[in-house]
């Protein structure tokens, strides 16, 4: 299996880079963080309208453009160098995915291509982001009515429909609801780049998208986890980078602390951590494309993305010294998102453990 970029695919990377260097600087996330939407609704529709990315990984009969995982991964760490403040990963990544796996026809006729063009706004509202056997056991549905609440749901406050895995009987199924049926509350969250509300369901309407028990979750949870990966990978590397440039400015006892052997081993050992976490997300985002490989890749990859992302962030703060406490230093916002990423979708010791499961899965198959 190939896992290096083509020529296409190092340019599109720049594309995206450029774009999000130039619409999501530090002071432009600091503003959103802030902001009751925590998104600037005009570079969502260039994001999406003009370059396209909200569909980048999905089928041109949607309204897409055809890439996949691949593309998707190289979106998302981007907007992890960036920081990107907008709803691309609950819309474009877990919403998308969610309907692109499971829903009927007529349904993804109907929504991905309006939310690959971003003129609508959906969130995947799932009831446990820890662990994907446990979706479902919080919110529940009874024919098309749903009951229950899912108390960690990614931007449900600026969507303009709600994807629901609800639990049935007969297992877990997909539901559309619309947001002004539901009770939405804006959560007070470490990570404030990335808004984050609990939805309440009483008695609520929804129209059912596929059959209960075909929401495909644990295929949802591996793609979702090598967007967020690349995404984390993406926020290391601009960290790791930018520890660099202070190493080669701060001057200590009449050298740059650069240049200090001692500082030089514990560069050398956050890159090599780093390095080896981004060539799994890559591997991770090969084997969606393509299947070859190993099927717990995903698993590997969020945990190996999960330790470098916050190894290096420990590590940005404290190689600063005393600015890198400081609110006005910006390593902080990229620090908060390595914490809150670290736990999102399931923990490093969570995925281990799936990934012993699958391996000795795949042994009892041979």
């Amino acid at each position: 299996m190939s896992t290096g970029f083509n020529d296409d695919q190092v340019q599109f990377q720049e594309v995206v880079g450029r774009f999000l260097a130039d619409k999501s600087p530090p002071s432009a996330v600091r503003t959103l963080m802030d902001s009751e939407s925590g998104y600037d609704q005009d570079v969502w529709r260039q994001l999406s309208g003009e370059v396209g990315l909200a569909g980048t990984h999905l089928p041109e009969t949607y309204g897409g453009f055809g890439f996949g995982p691949v593309e998707l991964g190289i979106v998302s760490r981007e907007m992890g160098r960036y920081l990107y403040c907008g709803p691309y990963f609950a819309s474009a990544v877990m919403a998308s995915y969610a309907l692109l796996n499971a829903a009927a026809e007529d349904h993804k006729q109907r929504l991905l291509p309006e939310m690959a063009a971003g003129t609508t706004i959906a969130a995947l509202v799932l009831d446990n982001l820890s662990d994907v056997a446990l979706v479902g056991q919080q919110v529940r549905a009874q024919g098309e009515v749903l009951s229950g609440v899912a108390r960690t749901v990614v931007d449900a406050h600026v969507a303009d429909v709600l994807i629901v895995a609800a639990g049935t009987n007969a297992g877990v199924a997909l539901y559309e609801v619309a947001p002004k049926d539901v009770e939405i509350v804006v959560q007070r969250a470490l990570d404030p780049t990335r808004k984050l509300a609990s939805v309440r369901f009483s008695d609520t309407p929804a129209r059912a998208l596929c059959a209960a028990g075909e929401a495909q979750l644990p295929l949802l949870w591996d793609q979702m986890c090598v967007a967020l990966a690349n995404e984390m990978v993406g926020g290391a590397d601009h960290l790791f980078t930018t520890t660099i440039d202070y190493m080669k400015m701060r001057v200590q006892f009449g050298r740059t602390i650069g240049s200090f052997q001692a500082l030089k081993h514990r560069c050398a050992d956050l890159l090599l951590e780093l390095e080896l976490a981004k060539a799994m997300a890559e591997e991770a985002s090969f084997y969606l494309a393509s299947g070859e490989g190993d099927a717990f890749a995903a698993n590997t990859a969020k945990a190996m993305a999960s330790d470098a992302y916050m190894s290096v962030a420990r590590q940005a703060i404290q190689l600063r010294g005393g600015i890198g406490f400081t609110w006005e230093e910006d390593t902080h916002l990229w620090f908060k998102r390595a914490k809150a990423s670290e736990v999102f979708l399931g923990t490093s010791n969570w995925h281990r453990e799936q990934m012993i499961q699958r391996m000795e899965a795949d042994h009892v198959a041979a």
